[in-house]
């Protein structure tokens, strides 16, 4: 059995920033991780924490769902992955998002078609561009952030268990989740003789 673990993310914009941290409270949270935002660009350390300290089968508990991603596609990426690392989402104020039931994976499942489709309209709109682009003798696109070399960095780090997933992050210039997506975080149990 997983446990809960909440994630809340205070903005100066909130009337009352003790209602998220009441309401992981109530939730049984065992452990709850609190970022404050309070510019454009925020950065979330504890987001970071959280991500490390999540193992499978384990809950995340976030007050409103807003808090989680910065943006839709953001907010699938990050469902998604931590789904495949069988992890759950549960939001305690859009019951929509509930990844721990059978309808909530459900309604999920629905979003994150919309995004992909979504997303599938731009790849096609931004690779007429680039055939375009070279038929004009112009080169374009965004080269991957993990290469196989730092891929393989990251593994090694994640495997030798000295390192948090934001250390791993760090030393790879890119975000804990761009980590969380690349490598192997599940060993297999060596079964007894």
């Amino acid at each position: 059995m997983g446990h809960k673990i909440g994630y809340a993310r205070v903005s100066t914009t909130d009337q009352d920033p003790r209602l998220q941290l009441d309401a992981l409270d109530a939730e049984g949270c065992l452990k709850i991780y609190k970022d404050t935002a309070t510019g454009t660009k925020a950065g979330r350390p504890q987001w970071a924490r959280c991500l490390d300290d999540l193992r499978p089968g384990d809950t995340l508990v976030v007050w409103k769902i807003d808090r989680l991603g910065r943006n839709l596609r953001d907010l699938i990426d990050i469902v998604t992955t931590l789904d495949e690392h069988d992890i759950g989402v549960q939001s305690l104020t859009n019951g929509i998002v509930d990844t721990t039931t059978a309808h909530g994976k459900l309604v999920f499942g629905m979003f994150a078609l919309m995004a992909e489709y979504e997303a599938a309209l731009i790849r096609e709109r931004t690779q007429a561009g680039l055939i375009a682009a070279r038929a004009r003798g112009r080169k374009g696109g965004r080269k991957p952030k993990m290469t196989p070399e730092l891929i393989n960095k990251a593994q090694r780090m994640y495997d030798a268990r000295q390192f948090t997933m934001a250390e791993i992050a760090a030393s790879c210039a890119v975000t804990p989740m761009t980590i969380y997506r690349n490598i192997q975080t599940t060993k297999a149990v060596p079964e007894h003789p």
